[in-house]
């Protein structure tokens, strides 16, 4: 039996049945991943597969230097054939990673090639891949339409001018739904001021205000967010290590504020407070306009200083952080409760050691307004592998309703990383399937499959309220 067979992960014949009737087809709703929209406004073809494949993947520069590769066949200005090649030669080392399971599954899905990846393949696979790929159904509209991308949502700074979300919206060509995301993560850097304030003159550019004070800074905070409302936005997102836990007062982040603007470095409390501040400021935004607010947390990054000083953020050395979560996070998630400001809001956790308690999180601040208000996010980043997935689900069944679980997403750079939410519905049905047969949930049609379409499709559906026709707002 050839390794990806039509079973993959499907361990009983209740499992099989829940994924190739209910599951397989249903359309994507990727509510959140990095993809780049000019890439999609422009309708990119790729010239090969390494520019499709590996161009940006951090995770597989990982594993590549863990497996000896020298840095010029990562991120290097080494040809392209030849860091597909070390991949190639890499990916045999990499049994037991979900790398291997998610490679294997890339080239399966988009070009049909089923051999083992490996040194000896390598040259098949470049030449079959390349020749797919010069056919139009595999330029970026084509994939969103070959994986029935019904919903997509790009990670955008407020400062950017939204331009290729403009062209997409009005590309009749492109059937899937691209929006913009609010991420207002340099709006809280204080830690180095001169990139601050060179963001700061960008914001006030698109927005057309004067940002020199932190009232006028606020105000332009508040356009960008209006217009990206305008635009389809309906998520904001936060990378923070740990969501705040101290606010300033207005007077005080003002004071914080023209420190930064003057080129002085805020002390670590007062950039503290005054992300605290702006994430209340925000999370009220959000709760007006009945957005999703999404926080990412847990991550450490760039642990390497002379690879961030050589290579720049987001190249493969970022790990799991073990900052406290939880008190803060109960603060802050509180503040906006109290007063009637709290969005639907999802948490998503970068160490597994806190699936209970952000699972339990979630059931302090539900209200009774929306089914799921509050939500613990699918496994994100080291964790989107099948046992961090396996876990993320059993903690939120164990704690609270998986029923009402929104589902899986990309996070990802790569428009070959559809086949992400194969694996995720291959695993959730498994584990549904065999606890079915196991006698530990009802062997019902009328239980299982609905529950099955809910977490895979329509809670995501129902749940971020996205405009009704994107295309023509």
């Amino acid at each position: 039996m050839k390794f990806l067979h039509d079973d993959f992960l499907l361990q009983s014949g209740t499992a099989r049945r829940l994924y190739h009737e209910v599951a397989a087809n249903l359309p994507i709703i990727d509510y959140h991943c990095h993809l780049p929209p000019l890439d999609i406004a422009t309708d990119r073809r790729f010239a090969n597969v390494f520019e499709i494949w590996l161009q940006g993947d951090h995770y597989k520069w990982r594993a590549m230097r863990t497996n000896g590769i020298p840095e010029r066949l990562c991120t290097g200005d080494a040809d392209p054939r030849e860091k597909f090649d070390a991949w190639c030669a890499t990916v045999p080392h990499t049994l037991r990673n979900p790398l291997y399971h998610w490679s294997h599954l890339e080239l399966t899905r988009h070009f049909g090639i089923d051999c083992p990846i490996s040194k000896e393949t390598a040259s098949e696979i470049w030449d079959e891949a390349n020749r797919q790929l010069a056919q139009p159904e595999h330029s970026v509209s084509g994939i969103l339409k070959k994986f029935q991308v019904e919903v997509l949502c790009t990670t955008d700074d407020p400062a950017d001018d939204l331009a290729s979300h403009e062209a997409v919206a009005h590309n009749a060509e492109i059937a899937t739904h691209v929006l913009p995301t609010f991420r207002p993560d340099m709006a809280m850097r204080l830690s180095d001021p001169s990139a601050f304030n060179a963001w700061c003159d960008r914001l006030s550019g698109v927005s057309a205000l004067d940002t020199s004070t932190f009232h006028g800074f606020v105000a332009a905070l508040r356009q960008r967010h209006d217009f990206f409302h305008a635009m389809g936005c309906r998520l904001s997102d936060h990378g923070l290590e740990s969501c705040p836990g101290e606010f300033a007062t207005d007077s005080e982040a003002s004071n914080i504020f023209e420190k930064a603007r003057h080129g002085q470095t805020p002390t670590p409390e007062e950039q503290k407070r005054f992300a605290g501040n702006l994430m209340i400021f925000f999370g009220r935004l959000d709760c007006a306009k009945g957005w999703t607010k999404q926080l990412h947390l847990g991550a450490l990054r760039g642990n390497n200083t002379r690879a961030l000083k050589n290579l720049g953020p987001d190249t493969g050395f970022d790990s799991i952080g073990d900052f406290p979560q939880v008190q803060s996070l109960a603060r802050y998630l509180d503040i906006l409760e109290r007063d009637g400001d709290l969005p639907r809001t999802i948490l998503y956790n970068l160490n597994p050691a806190d699936n209970y308690a952000f699972a339990t999180m979630i059931g302090n601040f539900q209200d009774g307004s929306i089914a799921g208000k509050i939500q613990f996010g699918s496994g994100w980043w080291f964790l989107d592998q099948k046992h961090g997935i396996e876990m993320q689900l059993d903690a939120l069944s164990s704690c609270g309703l998986l029923s009402r679980f929104v589902g899986m997403l990309t996070d990802s750079r790569s428009f070959m990383s559809y086949p992400r939410h194969e694996y995720f519905r291959r695993i959730l049905c498994n584990i549904l399937g065999n606890e079915a047969e196991q006698g530990l949930l009802p062997s019902d049609r009328n239980l299982l499959d609905p529950l099955v379409r809910a977490i895979c499709h329509r809670n995501a559906r129902d749940y971020f309220g996205f405009p009704a026709d994107s295309k023509n707002r």
